[in-house]
C-alpha cells in the first residue's frame, strides 16, 4: 500500500506529517447531519481552501436508518447532494464513520449485535467513507461481566480487527472505485455527547493504557493477516481530559495530558482523536493540536448554536410581527417543546431535576438533545414559517443588534445579507471557526469574506 505513489497524497497523511513536523496542524470533523450545520461547514471549507471532513456514527446512521433515516448510502448521497447546490467540489469532502462497532444494537447478544456492525462497517466502505473509526468497547446483552463494566482490552481488540476484516472485505471487493480506508481505533471514556456536570472531574487517558490498546489492536490486526490495513491505521481515540454536561465545560489542561501527549510521539504515522471538544475555546483547541490531539470532533456544540439562532430569529419575529395583518407566527420554541414532551427517549435519560428544571434543559443543555427533533414534521414545519415570515422583509438592525449582535456588525460592515438563513449559517460559523483556527485553516475568526446567501 505505501509503495503507491499517492498513498501519502492522502489529505489525513498529509495532515499526521505535518503534525508531526510542526505540531499546529491538525482537521476537525464535524459530527453531523443538520442541513444548516453541513451548509455553514460547507461555507467555512469554502472559505478556507480546506478539507471538510464530515461524520456519522452508528447511531445516526446504518444500514436500518438509525435516528436520521438514512443509511450509509444515502448520507453520502444527501452530502453530497448540498455540495452540488452550493457549488462546493465533491472532491474536497471526506467521509467518515464514527463509532462504528455494535453500539446501536448492545441489547442484543454479542454474535447478532457483531454481525450487524459487519453489515454496517461493509456499507460504510462500500458507500465511499475514507475514515472508519472501529469501535468495539460497548457491552452486550450475553457479555460477561457487569452490565456497567468495560470490556476486556483484548476482546475489544479482537472486535476491532473483525470489523476490519469486514471493512477490507468490502474494500478489496470494489478496489477499482473505493479509495482504501483510513482507520481509527480505541474509544474515550465516558460515553460520548456529553457525560459529566459540575463537581465531578475528567481524568486524561494514561500513556500506559494507551500504548496498551496499540499493541494488543496491532496484534489482533496481524493475527488476522490485516498488516496492509495496520498501514492505514491513522489515529487513536482518547480522553484529553474535555468534557460538557447539562452546565458545565471540563476544559483542556495541557499539564494533565502531558505524558499522553508524549507518548504519541514515539508513534510516527499516529495522532489522537479526541471526541466531546464542543465548547473548548480556541485556545484550548490550539493547545490540544500542538499536543497532538490532531483530530477535533465536534458535534452538539454546532447544533447548540444553530438553536440559539432559531431561537433568537424566533424572538425577533415575535417583536416585530405580533398582530401584524396576515402573518401567522411560528411559535417554534414551542412547537420544539411540543415534540421533545411527545417523544421523550431522545432526553428523558439524560436531563433529571423537577419539572422546571426539565424545561430549562430541553431548550438550554449544552447536550442540545434537541437535535434529535428538528425533522420532526411539526417541528420543521415552524421552522420554515420562521425563514419565510423573516424572508419576506429584512429585520430591522435595531432588532438584529439586540439579538444577534455579532451577525448585526457583519452585516454592516457588509460582510452577511441580512436574511434569516445567512444568519443562522453565521452563527454556526462562529463556532467552526475556531476548529478552523486551531487546525491551521482559518485565516481569522468571524471574518467571513463571502456574504451569506
Amino acid at each position: 500500500m505505501k509503495d503507491d505513489p499517492n498513498f501519502f497524497e492522502h489529505p489525513l497523511l498529509k495532515m499526521i506529517q505535518q503534525q508531526k513536523e510542526s505540531r499546529s496542524a491538525g482537521i476537525y470533523s464535524i459530527c453531523s447531519a443538520n442541513r444548516f450545520v453541513v451548509e455553514a461547514a460547507v461555507k467555512q471549507a469554502e472559505y478556507d481552501h480546506s478539507t471538510l471532513l464530515i461524520e456519522a456514527t452508528s447511531n445516526q446512521v446504518n444500514q436500518f436508518g438509525g435516528y436520521t433515516g438514512l443509511n450509509p448510502a444515502r448520507f453520502v448521497a444527501y452530502i453530497r447532494s448540498i455540495a452540488a447546490q452550493m457549488d462546493f467540489p465533491v472532491s474536497q469532502i471526506m467521509l467518515g464513520g464514527d463509532h462504528l462497532g455494535p453500539n446501536p444494537w448492545q441489547n442484543e447478544a454479542a454474535s447478532t449485535a457483531m454481525a450487524k456492525a459487519r453489515d454496517m462497517v461493509r456499507d460504510y466502505v462500500l458507500a465511499g467513507f475514507e475514515k472508519i473509526h472501529l469501535d468495539a468497547s460497548m457491552r452486550c446483552a450475553d457479555d460477561p461481566g457487569a452490565r456497567s463494566g468495560p470490556l476486556a482490552d483484548e476482546l475489544i481488540a479482537e472486535r476491532a480487527a473483525e470489523l476490519c476484516l469486514a471493512a477490507e472485505s468490502a474494500y478489496r471487493s470494489n478496489q477499482t472505485k473505493l479509495k482504501a480506508p483510513f482507520y481509527v481505533i480505541g474509544t474515550e471514556v465516558p460515553v460520548p455527547g456529553g457525560a459529566r456536570e459540575a463537581g465531578e472531574s475528567v481524568a486524561a487517558t494514561r500513556a500506559e493504557a494507551a500504548r496498551h490498546t496499540i499493541e494488543i489492536t496491532k496484534k489482533a490486526f496481524y493475527d488476522r493477516g490485516l498488516q496492509s490495513a495496520w498501514e492505514r491505521v491513522i489515529a487513536l481515540v482518547v480522553q484529553p481530559g474535555v468534557e460538557f454536561g447539562d452546565e458545565a465545560v471540563f476544559r483542556y489542561q495541557a499539564e494533565k495530558a502531558r505524558e499522553l501527549s508524549q507518548l504519541i510521539e514515539a508513534y510516527p504515522g499516529l495522532v489522537y482523536e479526541a471526541h466531546s471538544t464542543d465548547y473548548q475555546t480556541r485556545q484550548a483547541l490550539g493547545e490540544m493540536v500542538r499536543d497532538h490531539f490532531a483530530i477535533l470532533k465536534v458535534g452538539p456544540a454546532l447544533t447548540f448554536a444553530f438553536r440559539e439562532a432559531v431561537f433568537a430569529l424566533e424572538m425577533m419575529e415575535s417583536e416585530w410581527l405580533t398582530g401584524k395583518t396576515g402573518i401567522t407566527l411560528s411559535r417554534v420554541r414551542n412547537v420544539l417543546d411540543e415534540a421533545m414532551l411527545e417523544q421523550p427517549g431522545y432526553w428523558q435519560k439524560h436531563y433529571h431535576g423537577d419539572a422546571f428544571d426539565l424545561q430549562y434543559a430541553r431548550k438550554y443543555s449544552f447536550s442540545d438533545r434537541s437535535r434529535y427533533y428538528w425533522l420532526h414534521p411539526r417541528v420543521n414545519q415552524a421552522l420554515n414559517v420562521l425563514l419565510s415570515n423573516l424572508s419576506q422583509t429584512a429585520v430591522p438592525l435595531t432588532l438584529l443588534d439586540q439579538f444577534m449582535p455579532r451577525q448585526a456588525a457583519a452585516v454592516v460592515q457588509g460582510k452577511l445579507n441580512n436574511h434569516p438563513i445567512g444568519l443562522i449559517h453565521h452563527k454556526i460559523m462562529e463556532v467552526i471557526s475556531t476548529y478552523a483556527s486551531a487546525c491551521g485553516f482559518g485565516k481569522k475568526e468571524l471574518e467571513l469574506g463571502k456574504k451569506a446567501q
